[in-house]
């Protein structure tokens, strides 16, 4: 007997990190807030976890588009876009994965290309144990909160 598959949202948005560690919480919270604004939807579909792992690619299969979002150290405030591209990189081979390391699973395990993935990385500056985000943290959330809800036509 053949099971057809469920049919998945066309867009999804996978935000990551722990939110134990001040500003990495900034992933999942911005998802929390996505979800609190557009609720549900057959139209978006919301993941988060502690970080990107290789089943995480089976995530992406049937989307037309997917939004990453991660805090960041590297990026200018309050938070930069990228596009993302499939390459294997270094951390296939550890526990956590790259977007892009991701990207390059999927490719190998399908076969095709991924779907047009985005990374919304958000600036953070305490990455501490135990602590909350930051302010400046969660004021740079709040305009990657604008962004998103304009990528994903809200």
């Amino acid at each position: 007997m053949n099971a057809t598959p469920e049919p998945v949202a066309p867009l999804l948005v996978f935000g990551w990190g722990n939110l134990s560690r001040g500003d990495d919480a900034l992933g999942p919270l911005c998802i929390e807030r996505l979800r609190a604004v557009l609720g549900a939807s057959a139209r978006v579909e919301f993941l988060d976890d502690y970080q990107l792992q290789i089943e995480h690619a089976l995530d992406l299969a049937g989307r037309q588009r997917v939004l990453f979002v991660d805090a960041s150290l590297n990026c200018r405030a309050p938070f930069e876009v990228t596009q993302l591209l499939a390459r294997q990189d270094a951390s296939v081979t550890s526990h956590a994965l790259s977007p892009q390391a991701l990207l390059h699973v999927y490719r190998e395990l399908r076969g095709e290309a991924p779907p047009h993935c985005t990374l919304l990385a958000i600036r953070g500056e305490r990455f501490e144990l135990g602590e909350p985000p930051g302010a400046s943290a969660m004021a740079h959330l709040e305009a990657a909160l604008q962004w998103a809800q304009k990528w994903l036509g809200a």
